[in-house]
C-alpha cells in the first residue's frame, strides 16, 4: 500500500506538471469548440495542422529558431568556459581571500535576476552591445549556480590523481584541461543543458536589449503572433508548442547525461 501511495504521489505531480502543455498542444491542434471550458478538453476537436501552418506564414519561424540557437550555443560554450576556469582554483588552488570570493559568488544567489537589469544596460550600452547578440548573451555567461556545481564536481576527483599529474611534470593548464575536465565531463553535461534550455526560453533580457526584430530568439519573435493574430488563441498556442518542441526534444536525449550529473552534484 506504501508503494501503491508512491506511485499515486507521483501520478498526480506529473499530471500537475504535463498538463499546461498538453492543454497548449490540445489547442493547438483543435480547430472548433470553446478552448476555455471548463472542465477542459482533452483532446483536440477536428485536429489538424493549419495552425502550425498558420504560424509560419505569419513570422519567419526559421529566422527566429537560428537565432534562438547561436545564441544558446554561445551562452553554453563561454559559460562552460568561464565557469570551470572560475570554479578549479576554487576547489583545488589555495590562496589568500578563497573563502570570501567564494562567499562573494554565493551572496549573489539571494539577488533575482531583475535586479540586475538596470546595471546591465548601464553596462551593454556603454560598450556599444545594445541590438547585438554580445549584448544578450554576455551577461549570462556566469552565474553562481554553476560555478557552485563546478566546484563540487572538482572536488569529486581525487587529490593522488592530481599530485600524480604535477610529479610527472604536468602545468596547471594541463591539469585542468587534459585531466579535469574530462573527468567532469557529466557535470559539464549537467551545467550545459541547464543553461541551454535557460537561454533558449529568456524572454526578458533579449526584449531589453535587442530592437532589430530580424535578430530576435524565437522567444520573442513569437510573441508577435499577439499582435497579427490577436483573436486566434490557437495559433499563438501553436507558435508555443514550436518555441518548447527543440527543449524538450534536447533534453530527452541528453537526460542520462543530465541525471548523472546530478547524481555527482547531491553525493
Amino acid at each position: 500500500m506504501k508503494t501503491v501511495a508512491h506511485y499515486l504521489l507521483l501520478c498526480a505531480i506529473a499530471l500537475v506538471c504535463v498538463f499546461p502543455f498538453w492543454w497548449t498542444l490540445v489547442t493547438a491542434l483543435s480547430t472548433e469548440g470553446n478552448i476555455f471550458a471548463f472542465p477542459p478538453t482533452f483532446w483536440p476537436k477536428e485536429p489538424s495542422l493549419d495552425n502550425f501552418i498558420e504560424v509560419f506564414r505569419a513570422i519567419p519561424m526559421w529566422s527566429f529558431f537560428r537565432n534562438s540557437v547561436f545564441i544558446a550555443a554561445c551562452t553554453v560554450f563561454w559559460k562552460l568556459l568561464l565557469c570551470s576556469a572560475a570554479a578549479y582554483p576554487l576547489a583545488r588552488m589555495q590562496f589568500k581571500g578563497r573563502k570570501l570570493v567564494f562567499g562573494l559568488i554565493l551572496a549573489t544567489l539571494v539577488l533575482p535576476s531583475e535586479v540586475n537589469f538596470l546595471v546591465n544596460f548601464i553596462t551593454v550600452t556603454k560598450l556599444s552591445l545594445v541590438d547585438t547578440y554580445a549584448g544578450v548573451i554576455l551577461p549570462n555567461v556566469v552565474n553562481a549556480v554553476s560555478i557552485l556545481l563546478l566546484k563540487q564536481a572538482f572536488e569529486e576527483v581525487p587529490q593522488d590523481l592530481i599530485d600524480a599529474a604535477r610529479v610527472d611534470g604536468a602545468s596547471e593548464w594541463i591539469i585542468f584541461s587534459k585531466i579535469m575536465l574530462p573527468l567532469i565531463a557529466p557535470w559539464l553535461a549537467t551545467v550545459g543543458i541547464l543553461t541551454a534550455v535557460e537561454a533558449w526560453n529568456e524572454y526578458i533580457w533579449p526584449s531589453i536589449v535587442m530592437s532589430n526584430p530580424d535578430e530576435f530568439p524565437l522567444s520573442v519573435g513569437v510573441l508577435y503572433l499577439r499582435g497579427t493574430f490577436g483573436s486566434s488563441t490557437r495559433v499563438i498556442a501553436a507558435g508555443t508548442v514550436l518555441t518548447i518542441l527543440p527543449t524538450l526534444a534536447a533534453f530527452l536525449f541528453t537526460q542520462r547525461f543530465f541525471m548523472r550529473g546530478m547524481d555527482g552534484a547531491v553525493k
